[in-house]
């Protein structure tokens, strides 16, 4: 199968994960509300997005510092037991506690619990990492979906897509970031192979994710969600360039020629709060389809559409060799997405962003 069409099967691949986390959120909401775990006491108030983008610039300075000091096992052991937490809550809301009860919940939560953290632990293989993320994807944006209303949402995706933009193309600090958070194997960095031999545990560690404009054979990077992950491994060969006046060009990357497609697991997440917000909080008048087990608003619906618009432009871009941040475009186009799904409802501009 030749690279090109290997490439493009990947891509589709992170549009199915994209899919399972969004369903899994839409499905979780109403779950969630029921097990009373909405995080918020008014999810109207548009400073919960302030404190919540105070909170990850906190957390972002925490982690640099971290990987500056060598304590990586410690963001790691933090990121791990923060995936068998959010599975331990998905499992107890859905699961009665009545069944196999252990310590007031289902013994099935406990297990799930269980097995994300000892697979992280012990074979954090791709596909592990990429079942955890889906499981800690779809339970986080749940979770956030019914925490903050729609405007609250609208202001959190505005406002992390213009971190986004500054700190990959600014101050490239979330190119540090991704580099430490590559060799930690855990689910932040989603992992989708091009080949079925590919493994995640023997690929050698990713090359620095910095686009090094002093070496002529610097490997490119992907942004997404402010996550720089390498496009193929360390180990892309590179094609030879035409040759000028005798002399061969310097050797340029083929953007295809890559190992493996990484995206970070936010990139899924955030978007996908407003997929669930717009859901959860849809007045009654905007219209509702009958998807098994989950009620889908026009304007839940429309957010998702958008969402898949602006990963498919960003997923062109970066087969195409070029580094770019990926809330930009995946905040806008569920944004827009939204807002046409809210107008076609009916609702005028002022309902449709709930201020």
């Amino acid at each position: 199968m030749e690279q090109r069409t290997r490439a493009g099967i990947a891509a589709l691949a992170i549009g199915v994960i994209f899919l399972f986390v969004q369903l899994g959120a839409l499905a979780l909401v109403e779950p969630f509300k029921d097990a009373g775990l909405q995080a918020t006491e008014n999810p109207q108030n548009a400073g919960n997005s302030v404190l919540y983008v105070a909170a990850l610039l906190v957390m972002t300075g925490f982690m640099l510092l971290a990987f500056k000091y060598d304590l990586d096992v410690v963001i790691r052991g933090f990121i791990v037991l923060t995936g068998g937490y959010i599975g331990f809550i998905v499992l107890s809301a859905i699961v009665p506690a009545s069944i196999l009860p252990i310590a007031g919940a289902s013994g099935l939560a406990w297990a799930a619990a269980a097995a994300i953290v000892i697979g992280l632990v012990v074979h954090p293989e791709w596909y592990v990492i990429d079942a955890a993320g889906i499981v800690m994807g779809a339970g986080a944006a749940g979770l956030f979906g019914i925490s903050f209303g729609v405007l609250p949402a609208l202001v959190l995706l505005s406002a992390l897509a213009v971190y986004d933009a500054i700190s990959v193309y600014g101050t490239e600090h979330m190119l540090t970031l991704a580099e430490g958070v590559m060799d930690l194997r855990v689910p932040v960095v989603l992992v989708v192979p091009l080949s079925l031999s590919y493994s995640f545990l023997d690929a050698g560690a990713p090359a620095s994710v910095a686009e090094d404009e002093d070496e002529s054979n610097a490997e490119e990077s992907v942004a997404t969600d402010g996550e720089k992950v390498d496009n193929g491994g360390s180990d892309d060969e590179k094609t030879d360039g035409p040759e000028t006046e005798g002399e061969e060009a310097d050797d340029e990357p083929d953007p295809l020629d890559r190992e493996a497609l990484f995206i970070g697991l936010g990139d899924a997440v955030i978007p996908t709060v407003l997929v669930a917000s717009a859901a959860f909080f849809a007045p009654e008048t905007v219209p509702t389809f009958a998807v098994p087990g989950i009620a889908l608003p026009l304007t839940a619906a429309t957010a998702m559409v958008g969402t898949f618009l602006g990963l498919a432009i960003l997923l062109r871009m970066v087969l195409n060799g070029r580094a770019h941040a990926g809330l930009p475009l995946l905040n806008g186009g569920a944004i827009g997405g939204y807002l046409v799904g809210a107008l076609a409802s009916g609702l005028t501009l002022v309902q449709a962003l709930g201020v």
